[in-house]
C-alpha cells in the first residue's frame, strides 16, 4: 500500500465524529534549542497525524516526557494541543506530576486550552495510601472542571497498579472518570475493566488487535505516531468486520513498533523519525531520558526510510 501525499495542513479541517476510542498517537514533545516547546513542529505533527485518521493523541506522556516538563513547557503542548485538535479530534492532556498542586495547575490549564479530556498517573516517587491516591484524583478531577477524566495505569514506571478493585474505589469519588489507558502487564483485566463500563485504551501497541478482541476501545502508544496511517486502517477495518484485512495489518504492526523500542529510547526515535517526515528538527530527549548516539540515530532514520515512515501519507479505507 502506498497512499498519496499530503501536506498535512491545519487549514484543511477533517469532519469526523469525535469519539473516545480508535487510534490515539502518544507523540514526542519536540524541544526547541533554547529549551523550549516548538510550536511549529507540535502543530505539524498534530496536523500529519490528524491527516491519517486518528481519534485524538494522549499528550504529555511518558514518550511526551510529560513528568520531567516544565511546567510552562507542559502548558504550552495543552495551549498547543488544545489549539490544533478543535473539531478535528480528541487530545486528552496528561497532568500527572509529582505533586498535586503541579497536576491540579496541569488540569487547570488543560481546561482553559480547550483540551478534551485529562488522563493522570497516581502519585508516584512516594508510596501513597488508597486514600491519599484518591484525594490527589479527587483535586485534580476538580480543577479539571467537570472535563472527561483518564486513569494511566503505568505500573512499570509508578509503582502503583491500578487493578479494577482499586479502579472502582477511585470511580466512587471521582465521577468523571470514564476510562484508562491500561500499560500494566495483565492484559486480561482489559475485558473486566470494559465490563466495569469504561472506555478502556490499551497502551500496547504491538497489540491492537488483540486488545478490541477483549473489549478496548483503542490503542494509545508511541508507535501510532510514526505510522498513523497503518493503524487507523486497523482499527477501520475492525469497525467495519474485516477481519482478514485487521489481521494483515495487524501482522505489519511489529515493524513498527521494533523500530520505536530500538535502543531503549523510544521518546529520541520517534523525535528522529518525525523530524525526518516534518522537515521541521523535533529536537532531543530531555535528560535524563535515554537518548541516541548520532550512529544509532542514523540507523533508525535509514531504517524508517525503508519502511516508508519518513513519507508524508494520507490515510486510506477510514
Amino acid at each position: 500500500m502506498t497512499p498519496p501525499a499530503t501536506n498535512g495542513s491545519h487549514a484543511a479541517p477533517i469532519a469526523r465524529n469525535l469519539e473516545f476510542k480508535g487510534v490515539f498517537p502518544a507523540p514526542p514533545t519536540p524541544i526547541a534549542k533554547d529549551g523550549s516547546v516548538n510550536e511549529k513542529a507540535l502543530r505539524a505533527l498534530l496536523d500529519d497525524n490528524i491527516a491519517n485518521g486518528v481519534g485524538g493523541f494522549w499528550m504529555a506522556g511518558s514518550t511526551g516526557e510529560g513528568p520531567i516538563l516544565t511546567e510552562e513547557q507542559r502548558e504550552a503542548v495543552a495551549r498547543v494541543s488544545g489549539e490544533v485538535t478543535q473539531g478535528r479530534a480528541l487530545a486528552i492532556m496528561h497532568v500527572g506530576a509529582i505533586s498535586t498542586a503541579s497536576a491540579v495547575k496541569a488540569a487547570k490549564q488543560a481546561k482553559e486550552h480547550g483540551c478534551a479530556a485529562v488522563c493522570c498517573v497516581p502519585p508516584f516517587f512516594f508510596r501513597t495510601s488508597v486514600r491519599s491516591q484518591i484525594d490527589h484524583y479527587k483535586a485534580v478531577a476538580d480543577a479539571a472542571d467537570g472535563l472527561p477524566f483518564f486513569v494511566y495505569n503505568l505500573p512499570q514506571l509508578t509503582q502503583v497498579e491500578t487493578v479494577p478493585a482499586l479502579m472502582e474505589k477511585f470511580m466512587a469519588e471521582v465521577p468523571t472518570i470514564i476510562g484508562l489507558k491500561h500499560s500494566a502487564m495483565n492484559f486480561q483485566e482489559i475485558r473486566a475493566f470494559a465490563d466495569m463500563g469504561l472506555k478502556c485504551f490499551s497502551g500496547n501497541g504491538a497489540l491492537p488487535l488483540p486488545a478490541l478482541t477483549m473489549g478496548a476501545v483503542g490503542t494509545v502508544d508511541a508507535p501510532l505516531s510514526i505510522a498513523p496511517w497503518h493503524y487507523s486502517e486497523l482499527f477501520a477495518a475492525w469497525e467495519r468486520g474485516d477481519m482478514a484485512r485487521a489481521q494483515e495489518l495487524q501482522d505489519g504492526v511489529g515493524e513498527i513498533v521494533s523500530l520505536v523500542r530500538m535502543f531503549e529510547a523510544p521518546a529520541d526515535v520517534c523525535k528522529a523519525i518525525l523530524s525526518e517526515r516534518l522537515g521541521i528538527d523535533c529536537g532531543r530527549s530531555i535528560p535524563p531520558v535515554n537518548r541516541l548516539t548520532d550512529e544509532q540515530r542514523k540507523e533508525v532514520v535509514r531504517l524508517a526510510k525503508e519502511r516508508g515512515f519518513t513519507e508524508r501519507h494520507a490515510a486510506v479505507g477510514v
